[in-house]
């Protein structure tokens, strides 16, 4: 992924450096169990630790690598370098490529998510601080992109923070799932390994041995992790959208924060954009963008294949690094967005009381007015505001046929706002727990 986008803590994870360190450990504690079990000599496997503080050189790798045309071979090779040849002999024994290649990419993906998990306690929290913030703020709630009835910008955010949080719990699974490593040798058998190296080596990477691979670990898991993050990306997208339209100028309900010194447009000098809300948008396309790759790889010609390989070395490090740094930005934005309750009710109010519409149709109803001339009593005076400016309330005091069912004050009464925020509490209950009505 490009600098502009990317986090060093996350970028390091996937550096030549530490696939080449985590290469090496694998390969260091596959050395202790085969010595634990006799198949080699105890001082050969003490010898590959002579290693363990060696910066291992890429540039001498890619160079032997240009020659063998294998990666694996050319780190070996490399570590041999370090250790001697004599001692290094027994070093790969009974394993294959994959064995390697395959425990690394789940150890870095364990790490990423871990990495993840983090990002999103950020988010949630800058959700949870502005939806109590706001949690009795009202404003207008739209279907269509047209207004539909009150709520809160509370609510807004409580409705943010479960879908987040949803998507936490998923990232926790898909990190479950992921975090699995095989040592079990060609085609995956174990004919030539026995499987207590690989329960060791998972046991000191803090994985669990895969039930059953074959040379290569089950594309179904990795699936299921980039899946996951696609979805988090289009939870991500959910909030940046609902900030770009607050931001509109006609509607102005929210904004980015705009620094002292931020220009908005190199034109003209008076704009203040939604950059980084539409900075996230381009950036979940991105993280989704490796969904479909991963969906694909699950299916490999019998019991391996390496059609996956080049896809993961690039949707791995994409996919995490980009969602990594795209957090952080939404949890910046949410921290920071400037929120204007004045012209929530200023938009409310501007269709005249239309939004109570459904109060009177089911006041109607109630009083026993048929629904079909209930809804025609309504929607004649609500014509009226949406064509000439009318004022709803004082439309529907004017028409006989609605005050032959409702009285003056029961007409007045349908138009309390409070109305509609009195379950606020119940569903910031439902959402944050027991304490989160107060």
């Amino acid at each position: 992924m490009i600098p502009r986008y990317s986090r060093p803590e996350m970028v390091s994870i996937w550096s030549p450096e530490t696939k080449f360190r985590i290469w090496y450990e694998i390969e260091a504690h596959a050395c202790d169990a085969q010595a634990d079990l006799g198949v080699i000599p105890r001082e050969n496997a003490e010898a590959v630790w002579k290693a363990k503080d060696v910066e291992f050189d890429v540039a001498r790798i890619d160079e032997i690598e240009a020659v063998t045309k294998h990666d694996v071979i050319a780190f070996l090779t490399h570590l041999a370098e370090h250790i001697g040849s004599d001692e290094a002999r027994f070093v790969h024994q009974g394993m294959t490529s994959s064995d390697v290649l395959d425990t690394t990419l789940n150890v870095q993906l364990v790490r990423a998510a871990d990495i993840l998990l983090a990002d999103m306690d950020r988010v949630l929290a800058a959700l949870k601080k502005r939806a109590f913030e706001h949690k009795d703020t009202v404003r207008i709630g739209r279907s269509h992109g047209i207004h539909a009835e009150p709520t809160t910008m509370g609510l807004t955010f409580a409705r943010f923070y479960a879908e987040m949080d949803r998507g936490r719990a998923r990232l926790v699974a898909a990190r479950e799932e992921i975090a699995t490593g095989a040592i079990s040798g060609a085609v995956g058998t174990f004919a030539n390994i026995d499987p207590h190296v690989e329960e060791h080596v998972c046991a000191k990477l803090g994985l669990k041995p895969e039930p059953i691979s074959t040379q290569v670990i089950p594309r179904d898991r990795h699936a299921m992790f980039f899946a996951t993050l696609g979805v988090i990306a289009s939870s991500m997208e959910n909030v940046a959208i609902e900030i770009r339209h607050m931001q509109r100028t006609e509607v102005l309900e929210a904004e980015e924060f705009f620094s002292p010194g931020q220009k908005g447009s190199s034109a003209m000098p008076h704009k203040r954009n939604p950059v980084l809300t539409e900075n996230l948008t381009g950036l979940a396309r991105l993280v989704r963008m490796a969904v479909v790759p991963a969906m694909e790889n699950v299916a490999l010609w019998h019991e391996r294949d390496i059609s996956h390989s080049s896809v993961e070395r690039a949707i791995g490090p994409d996919a995490t690094i980009t969602l990594d740094f795209a957090l952080n930005r939404l949890a910046g934005v949410i921290e920071k967005l400037v929120i204007y309750p004045e012209n929530m009710l200023k938009n409310m109010n501007k269709f005249k009381g239309l939004v109570m519409s459904q109060r009177v149709l089911l006041a109607l109803t109630q009083a026993g007015v048929s629904r079909e001339d209930a809804y025609r009593l309504v929607q004649r005076n609500a014509m009226k505001v949406w064509e000439q400016g009318a004022d709803f309330k004082t439309e529907l005091l004017g028409d006989a046929e609605v005050t032959a069912a409702l009285s003056p004050a029961e007409i007045e009464e349908k138009f309390d706002l409070g109305y509609h925020t009195k379950h606020v509490d119940t569903i910031f209950a439902r959402v944050f727990g027991e304490n989160g009505a107060h």
